[in-house]
């Protein structure tokens, strides 16, 4: 795991809007005025009825087109929560570009307003030539945000949303298990048997692991020549009362304050430093496309597609990174991470739930395992041996018929699509 500082997770989605509101508010405030005062030569050649009416048609349709547009996101948002996730959806709500976008909106009604006040001001017939330019400048950013919101709202697409995921997933993964030099197996540690000497507790509302400063929690527990063992892992909810950690073996009394500052407690689960998370989403697109409301066993397929590529990725990678060590070498840090057999019941077992009466997800769930036995590392074949016998032990269970075990039992990538039958018995 690499070691680097964790980011405070805040919301930016209403900061962006009032940062473009503000800052229009301030620009249009100032820089007419000085445009007036020291360039009064410098006019546009369009003449004052004209500049008024374009401008109050610019202010009137910005604010018309703003109200329209993120009338109908929401709604499509809104939509969307209920073919996918709310969870996912969630993070395309608070996506950058919509809070970009209704800034820039509103950034080009307010500042046609404001040009309004300086047009023909003190009945001089003047127009103010940059100001002017301005306001043509953000309603052609205005386009460009409206084509770039558009493009982004594409992303509602199922195919879309499910490699939007996973691409957060392998972020995730290649962040976490990117470098493990240096760590130990977090199951063979046996510092961890210190006496405990200290507990932090949570307090306040329910809240999110989401992330954990590592760096800062081995800096600390170098200082007391202690062992810091998290009680918590990331992605796990905590209420009021809740151990977060414990201190074992410290000469001295470590800062709760410190202590919590290293952990960020936050609303809801984020993808940093947690690529359950990820797959998580992708099941829950996969069994609510399973349900009988929907019926749509196709996507649980597409769906499979991407957590097989996540699952070949964890599966290359050493997942023992739960033991940190400080620079002489002594064990300060221990952080319970999920294992491999963790990640395979998490993107399978719920898939295999709700979609054991469906042949083209049992078909792909075949394909799947197969295809994962053969890349992998040989450690990690018995967990992989065990689902194949899952598998097919629920292709018995549920399919009556010989003919049907049989269509059912073949490994198929697209799940009706092409694979060669096996030999199960009757």
């Amino acid at each position: 795991m690499k070691h680097r500082p964790i980011r405070k997770l805040v919301g930016t989605s209403w900061f962006i809007p009032m940062a473009y509101t503000t800052t229009t508010l301030l620009i249009g405030m100032t820089f007419p005025r000085l445009e007036h005062h020291f360039m009064p030569q410098m006019v546009s050649t369009m003449s004052a009825a004209s500049a008024m009416s374009v401008c109050s048609a610019v202010a009137s349709g910005m604010i018309a087109l703003t109200g329209i547009v993120f009338s109908l996101t929401f709604v499509m948002v809104q939509f969307s929560a209920t073919a996918y996730s709310p969870r996912l959806v969630l993070w395309l709500a608070r996506d950058r570009v919509m809070s970009h976008a209704l800034g820039v909106f509103i950034s080009t009604f307010l500042y046609a307003l404001v040009m309004l006040a300086w047009v023909d001001r003190y009945s001089s017939g003047k127009v103010p030539f940059l100001s002017s330019w301005m306001v043509l400048g953000l309603l052609l950013a205005s386009m460009g945000m409206f084509i770039t919101l558009i493009e982004r709202i594409t992303l509602l697409q199922i195919n879309r949303m499910l490699i939007f995921t996973a691409k957060r997933g392998r972020a995730a993964i290649n962040a976490l298990y990117g470098s493990t030099n240096g760590n130990v197996s977090f199951g063979g540690i046996t510092d961890s048997y210190l006496p405990v000497t200290q507990t932090v507790l949570h307090f306040g509302r329910p809240g999110i692991i989401q992330a954990i400063d590592v760096e800062r929690l081995l800096e600390l527990a170098g200082k007391s020549r202690a062992l810091i063992e998290m009680v918590v892992a990331i992605g796990d909810s905590v209420v009021e009362m809740t151990p977060l950690l414990q201190v074992r073996g410290a000469h001295e009394q470590l800062s709760e304050h410190d202590l919590r500052e290293a952990l960020n407690i936050g609303d809801e689960r984020t993808f940093e430093q947690d690529p359950k998370f990820a797959i998580r989403l992708i099941v829950d697109i996969a069994i609510k496309a399973l349900s009988p409301a929907i019926n749509d066993p196709t996507t649980a397929v597409q769906a499979l597609d991407q957590i097989e590529d996540l699952l070949l990725r964890i599966g290359r990678v050493s997942l023992n990174i739960g033991a940190f060590h400080d620079r002489q070498g002594e064990l300060r840090l221990i952080v319970p991470f999920p294992t491999w057999d963790d990640f395979l019941h998490l993107a399978l077992i719920e898939i295999q739930h709700y979609g054991a009466d469906s042949v083209q997800v049992m078909r792909r769930m075949k394909a799947l395992i197969s295809n994962l036995v053969v890349i992998l590392p040989t450690e990690r074949r018995p967990s992989l041996q065990y689902w194949e016998r899952r598998l097919q032990g629920t292709i018995t269970r549920t399919f009556e018929e010989a003919e049907e075990r049989i269509v059912a039992s073949i490994a198929d990538r697209q799940g009706l699509g092409l694979g060669k039958p096996i030999a199960i018995a009757k």
